[in-house]
C-alpha cells in the first residue's frame, strides 16, 4: 500500500508470514487473515521527514458503517484490550498488534495516524483491511482445543465423510467441506451479515460476534432458509423442481457460492446431512472446531413427552399420511462444535450440539443449540439451548398403535431401546467411523441410565396398562444384504415358545420409504394363515421383485417391512419391523501419474449399469477442495443393462497437499452413486516460479 507523498510511504501487511504463523494461508496468501489472541506484525516505510517527535496512533473500525470503533493502546496493554508496540529505525517501523482472546471476529479496517508532538493529526492512512477469526490454538480463547490431531481434523481438514444408511448397515459418502476455497470466508461473514439479528441491529450484532455461542447459533439459523435469508431451502421428497436434489450435492462450496451470487436467495434443496455439512464448513472456516454427527434411529418428538407415537390403520398404513406429528428417522445429522460455556454452570464445556435442519422453533427461530453434549448425557434438560428436543432425539420411546374402525387405539409395539444408536462421526485418524454414543448416553440398561431417565422425566418402569407381547409367539424379520436392481427374499420367522400348537394370521407389508420415514409407495403385501407346532419356528418368505419395488423406491434405496401377527383368543397382535437398505455400486475414479500444482492432470471415471433396464439422463458431478470447483459431465444417450460408461476430465490443481476428488453419478432410475480418489498434489520446483497457493 503506497503513499509516496506522505510521511508513511508504504504499508506491508506481511500477509504471507502472518497467515502462515496464524494457520490461515490455506484461505489466502495475499490478504491478511489472523486469529485472535495471537500477535501479528505489519511494516511501515516512512519518509525522512518522520522524526522521533512524531508518534503513531492506531484505530480499528468494524462494520460497513463503522458501527464499532476501537482505539489500539500503545505499549504493553491488558489481556482484554487491543495494544501494539513498535520497533525499528524511523525509516522502517515494525508494528506488532496484539488482539484480546475474546476479540470480535470479522473484517477490520485499520487506520494509522501520525501525530505531532502537540497532538495534531499530521497524516492518516486508512483502509488497511484484515480479517480476524476465532483461535482454537490460543489457551485464552473459549474455543481452545488442546489436542493438535483434533485441530487438524475439526478445523483444518477440508475433506469429510458423512455416515448414512441404517443403524445395522452403515454406509458413508465423501464430502468436500472446502472451508479454505476461494471466497468461502467472505461468504461466511456474508451469512452472518444477513441474519435477522444483524439486519435488526448491526452494532449489537457485531459486538456479540466475540462469542462463539452467539455466532454458532446465528449460523445454525442461517444455514436453513426458514424465516430468514438463509442459505438452503429444505425439501424431503420429489420432485426437486427448480433446484438440485439434496443427494446430488458433493460439497458445501457450490451451495455457499450459489447463495452469495444470487444475492442471499435460498439454494434449492437440502436435507439434514447437507444442512449439517454446510454448517460444518462455515464454523470451521471461522475457526470453531466442528464435526459432522450422524444419529441412527433418530426421534422427532413434537409434543415433548419423550415418546414417538405412530398411528396405523388395520392395513398397517400410517393413519393419516398428512400427519406432521412425531416421527422417527433412519438417521439424522447435526454438528458438534467445541467451546467453553461461560454462560452456563460448570460441567457444560466441550462439544455442543448444533442442528441447522429446520424442525422446531427455538426462541422463535428455526435453529437448535448450542447444547452441551454432557447435559444430554446427564439429563440436565433445563440447560440452554433446546436440551429437551435433543435428549428425545437419542432417548425417546417408539410406540406403534392400530386404530380400529370404531376409533379404538390398540398398542401393538413398544420399543424402548432403539432410538439413538451408533452415534457416529469421522475419526481423526482416517476415513473410518468413530462411535460416540457413550458421549450422549450411559450404557443401555445401566443403573446410571435409569437415573438419567428419571431426572429427565422419561418413563423407567412400564405402567400397568402396558401391553406385553404374547409369551407364546415371537416374531422376527431376516434378510440378506440385497442389491438394488435384483429380486430378493425377506424371511419372517414366527417362533412358538409354548406347549400348544399356535394358529395365527400373518400380514407382511413392504413399502418404499425415505430415510426420514416418508411413505413412497406400497411394493408388496402378503397375508397368510400360519400354524406353528410347539417349540418350532415357521418361516414365511416374501419375494420382492425389482419391477415392483423399482417403481416406487426413493433415492435412499430403502424398503421397510412390517409384519403383523394376529392370533385368535385373548392375545394381542404383535408387530415386527425392519428397514432393508439396498446396496448400490460405486463409481471407479482414477487419477494416474503424479499431480503438480497448476499443471494439468486427467481423472478417469467409470460406472457399470447394474439394473435390468436402461438408464437415461446420466450425469457425473466432480468436485474437490484444492483441485477444481463443481463440474458436471453429461452422458450421451442411454446406458444399457450391464453397459460400462467411462468419462474423463482434465483439471489443474490449485493447492498442494493430500486432496480428495469426489465423483457422483445420477440418472433417472439410479441416483446418488459415488466414488472418490485421493490425489497428492506436489510443488513443481521451477526456477522463478511462485504462482501456487
Amino acid at each position: 500500500m503506497a503513499n509516496n507523498k506522505g510521511l508513511i510511504t508504504d504499508v506491508d501487511l506481511r500477509s504471507r508470514e502472518n497467515n502462515s504463523f496464524h494457520r490461515t494461508r490455506e484461505i489466502d496468501r495475499d490478504r491478511l487473515i489472523v486469529r485472535r489472541g495471537q500477535p501479528f506484525s505489519i511494516t511501515l516505510q516512512c519518509s525522512d521527514s518522520l522524526t522521533p517527535k512524531h508518534h503513531l496512533e492506531l484505530v480499528l473500525h468494524l462494520g460497513k458503517r463503522d458501527e464499532v470503533v476501537i482505539k489500539v493502546q500503545r505499549g504493553h496493554g491488558a489481556k482484554d484490550k487491543w495494544w501494539f508496540n513498535q520497533q525499528g529505525a524511523q525509516d522502517e517501523m515494525l508494528l506488532t498488534l496484539h488482539s484480546p482472546a475474546d476479540a470480535i471476529i470479522g473484517q477490520y479496517n485499520l487506520a494509522v495516524l501520525v501525530m505531532s508532538e502537540d497532538g495534531h493529526i499530521l497524516e492518516k492512512i486508512e483502509k488497511i483491511t484484515f480479517h480476524l477469526l476465532f483461535n482454537p490454538w490460543c489457551k485464552d480463547d473459549v474455543v481452545y482445543l488442546p489436542d493438535e490431531s483434533q485441530l487438524q481434523e475439526y478445523v483444518m481438514n477440508e475433506d469429510g465423510v458423512i455416515f448414512m444408511g441404517t443403524w445395522n448397515l452403515i454406509n458413508s459418502i465423501p464430502w468436500n467441506y472446502g472451508q479454505f476455497e476461494d471466497l468461502v470466508m467472505d461468504i461466511c461473514f456474508e451469512v452472518l451479515d444477513n441474519s435477522k439479528e444483524a439486519l435488526k441491529n448491526s452494532e449489537m450484532d457485531i459486538k456479540r460476534r466475540s462469542d462463539p455461542v452467539y455466532v454458532s447459533r446465528m449460523i445454525t439459523a442461517m444455514v436453513n432458509s426458514n424465516g430468514d435469508r438463509g442459505v438452503l431451502m429444505g425439501r424431503w421428497e420429489e420432485p426437486y423442481t427448480g433446484g438440485m436434489a439434496p443427494y446430488r450435492w458433493t460439497g458445501s462450496v457450490p451451495i455457499l457460492t450459489q447463495w452469495s451470487r444470487a444475492g442471499a436467495r435460498a439454494v434449492k434443496y437440502g436435507q439434514c446431512w447437507v444442512f449439517a455439512a454446510v454448517a460444518c464448513t462455515v464454523l470451521r472456516c471461522l475457526g470453531i472446531p466442528t464435526r459432522h454427527i450422524t444419529n441412527f434411529d433418530s426421534a422427532h418428538d413434537v409434543d415433548g413427552n419423550l415418546s414417538v407415537d405412530f398411528l396405523l390403520n388395520e392395513r398397517l398404513e400410517r393413519f393419516d399420511r398428512r400427519d406432521k406429528g412425531d416421527s422417527s428417522w433412519n438417521f439424522h445429522c447435526w454438528v458438534e462444535s467445541w467451546m467453553r460455556r461461560d454462560d452456563l454452570p460448570k460441567g457444560n464445556d466441550g462439544w455442543q450440539v448444533l442442528d441447522p435442519t429446520p424442525q422446531e422453533l427455538s426462541d422463535g427461530e428455526f435453529c437448535c443449540g448450542p447444547c452441551p453434549v454432557t447435559a444430554i448425557k446427564e439429563g440436565n434438560l433445563g440447560v440452554k439451548y433446546d436440551a429437551p428436543f435433543i435428549f428425545a432425539e437419542v432417548n425417546a420411546d417408539i410406540i406403534h398403535w392400530i386404530i380400529k374402525p370404531n376409533g379404538q387405539k390398540q398398542k401393538i409395539r413398544v420399543d424402548k431401546g432403539s432410538v439413538g444408536k451408533n452415534i457416529s462421526t469421522k475419526s481423526t485418524f482416517g476415513d473410518f467411523r468413530d462411535d460416540i454414543t457413550l458421549h450422549y448416553k450411559y450404557p443401555e440398561g445401566s443403573k446410571k441410565e435409569r437415573e438419567v431417565y428419571e431426572k429427565a422425566g422419561r418413563r423407567v418402569t412400564e405402567p400397568t396398562n402396558e401391553v406385553a407381547a404374547p409369551s407364546q409367539l415371537q416374531l422376527s424379520i431376516k434378510s440378506a444384504k440385497p442389491v438394488f436392481g435384483t429380486d430378493f427374499d425377506v424371511i419372517v420367522e414366527v417362533r412358538n415358545e409354548g406347549a400348544r400348537e399356535a394358529h395365527a394370521q400373518l400380514t407382511m407389508l413392504a413399502t418404499a420409504v425415505t430415510y426420514n420415514s416418508l411413505h413412497r409407495g406400497e411394493c408388496q403385501r402378503q397375508s397368510t394363515n400360519v400354524t406353528v407346532p410347539p417349540y418350532k419356528v415357521h418361516r414365511e418368505v416374501l419375494r420382492l421383485h425389482y419391477e415392483e419395488y423399482g417403481r416406487c423406491v426413493s433415492e435412499h434405496h430403502l424398503i421397510r417391512l412390517k409384519a403383523l401377527l394376529e392370533t385368535s383368543g385373548e392375545n394381542e397382535p404383535i408387530m415386527a419391523m425392519a428397514n432393508i437398505p439396498l446396496s448400490t455400486p460405486e463409481v471407479l475414479v482414477q487419477v494416474p501419474g503424479k499431480a503438480f500444482v497448476w499443471e494439468p492432470v486427467t481423472a478417469y471415471m467409470s460406472f457399470t449399469n447394474p439394473l435390468p433396464v436402461s438408464l437415461r439422463g446420466g450425469v457425473f458431478t466432480v468436485e474437490g477442495a484444492g483441485l477444481l470447483s463443481n463440474k458436471e459431465i453429461y452422458v450421451k444417450g442411454d446406458i444399457s443393462p450391464g453397459q460400462k460408461v467411462s468419462v474423463k476430465l482434465a483439471f489443474s490443481p490449485v493447492r498442494t497437499g493430500v486432496r480428495k476428488l469426489l465423483v457422483e453419478f445420477d440418472s433417472d432410475r439410479l441416483k446418488d452413486v459415488r466414488g472418490v480418489a485421493t490425489v497428492v498434489v506436489r510443488k513443481k520446483f521451477t526456477p522463478g516460479f511462485s504462482g501456487f497457493r
